[in-house]
């Protein structure tokens, strides 16, 4: 399994049939207001540095955010923020919109040079849930995602990577909550080069806001019961296409639950921080 994740990049086998997409740039300026496209929060720019900018909200907090394709709203438009000597000279190509509303580009865009940082996640739905979202900030951040299948040998995995201060380990898991088995070994690995976030659900399925499906709550499935098999029957659908079909109407980072988004954008921020 570990020699696997060496070789495998599941975000760039993902990406093979998509195009990445572009954002239109805004140059970014004091007292525009803006919103983080993430978490939610929307405030004026009182501070711009290098990598980084501050917004205050109407409560007057101040929070800093990282300049990243595609990070921010304005009228409700996914914008990339950039200062005044960072604009781009080329015009993006518009030629189709994406499910997160922006602009792809004309043609294949490579990613960066791989760092040694990874970010491994649990399941194959995850990992396309991710790509979906994330895919184009990780790639642009030059960030490998691998696969875990399962995480029962989690702690010789982590040894075997040895983390580092230049090789950062991130590690998305499912229904990590108190008591549990993923929590307990999250405890096992965690330390200052390794950070474990996930999701209180029992299924990735499950961080999908089950509004965009006209339902006000996911169905309840009885324990002993497979909880994908048990939704299905619920909602009387095909197991075999209902991912596909539900992941493609996630447009938006709103579209999800905030604990997933929480703890995957946390993870991107460890993995791939500012460069100085």
């Amino acid at each position: 399994m570990v020699g696997e994740r060496v070789t495998r990049d599941i975000l760039e086998e993902f990406a093979e049939q998509r195009r990445k997409p572009t954002y239109r740039e805004v140059t970014v300026a004091l007292g525009m207001v803006v919103e983080d496209r993430a978490s939610g929060f929307c405030g004026d720019v009182v501070k711009v540095s290098i990598e980084a900018v501050t917004l205050r909200d109407r409560r007057g907090d101040h929070r800093h955010f990282r300049f990243k394709a595609g990070g921010f709203l304005i009228d409700g438009r996914p914008v990339s923020l950039v200062r005044a000597d960072q604009r781009s000279t080329m015009a993006p190509a518009a030629t189709r919109t994406t499910n997160s509303g922006s602009v792809a580009a004309a043609g294949p865009v490579r990613a960066k040079v791989a760092k040694a940082n990874r970010i491994w996640v649990e399941g194959k739905h995850d990992a396309e849930l991710v790509e979906h979202v994330w895919g184009d900030d990780l790639r642009d951040a030059g960030i490998v995602v691998e696969p875990l299948h399962g995480i029962d040998d989690l702690v010789a995995a982590v040894r075997d990577f040895q983390p580092g201060p230049t090789r950062r380990l991130g590690i998305l898991v499912d229904h990590l909550v108190a008591g549990s088995k993923e929590q307990r070994l999250a405890a096992q690995v965690s330390g200052p080069h390794v950070l474990v976030t996930g999701h209180p659900f029992v299924d990735v399925w499950e961080g999908v806001r089950p509004k965009l499906l006209g339902l006000e709550s996911w169905p309840t499935v009885p324990r002993d019961q497979p909880w994908k098999a048990g939704i299905c029957a619920a909602l009387g659908v095909d197991p075999s296409n209902f991912w596909p079909r539900l992941r493609a109407k996630v447009r938006t980072f709103a579209d999800l639950r905030p604990e997933l988004v929480g703890a995957v954008e946390e993870l991107i921020d460890f993995v791939a921080p500012p460069e100085d």
